[in-house]
C-alpha cells in the first residue's frame, strides 16, 4: 500500500485505458479522443489542462476537469469504491482520476472557491498523500 491505511480499506484500482493511451501515444487531439472516450477521466484532465495553460480560459478549464472528476467517480464506484479509501497513484490507470481531482483543485483555486479548494486537498491526500507531490 502507498500509505498506512488504519481503516483496512482494500485499494480501489482502475482498470487500464488502451484506447485512450493509443490515442494520446499517436498525438490525437485531445477534444476527439475525450469525444470517442468520454468516460475518460484521464482525457477530460488533460483536455482541462490544455484549457489552463493556454491562459484565460481557467472556467474552460474548471468545466473540463468538473466532467473528468464526475466520470472518475463513477469510474471508481464501478470498480468498489464506497467513498473512501485508498486510490494509489502507483497504479497508473487511477491517475486519470487523480488528476482530473487535481485539476478541479486548480480550476477552484482560479476562480475562488476555497472550499472546494480544500475539500479536493483532502480527497486527494485520502486517495493517496504522494498523489499532490507527482502533481504539482
Amino acid at each position: 500500500m502507498s500509505s498506512t491505511n488504519l481503516l483496512g480499506i482494500p485499494e480501489t484500482l482502475l482498470p487500464a485505458e488502451p484506447d485512450v493511451l493509443a490515442a494520446l501515444e499517436a498525438g490525437t487531439p485531445l477534444v476527439e479522443i475525450v469525444t470517442a472516450h468520454p468516460s475518460s477521466s484521464l482525457a477530460w484532465a488533460l483536455l482541462s489542462d490544455e484549457a489552463a495553460a493556454a491562459g484565460g480560459r481557467d472556467l474552460e478549464a474548471y468545466a473540463y476537469a468538473r466532467v473528468g472528476y464526475h466520470r472518475g467517480l463513477d469510474s471508481l464506484r464501478k470498480a468498489g469504491w464506497r467513498g473512501q479509501g485508498p486510490v494509489p497513484w502507483a497504479h497508473e490507470p487511477n491517475r486519470g482520476v487523480l488528476r482530473s481531482l487535481f485539476a478541479l483543485r486548480r480550476g477552484a483555486t482560479a476562480i475562488g472557491e476555497t472550499e472546494e479548494v480544500t475539500r479536493l486537498t483532502t480527497f486527494l491526500n485520502d486517495s493517496d498523500p504522494e498523489a499532490l507531490a507527482h502533481l504539482q
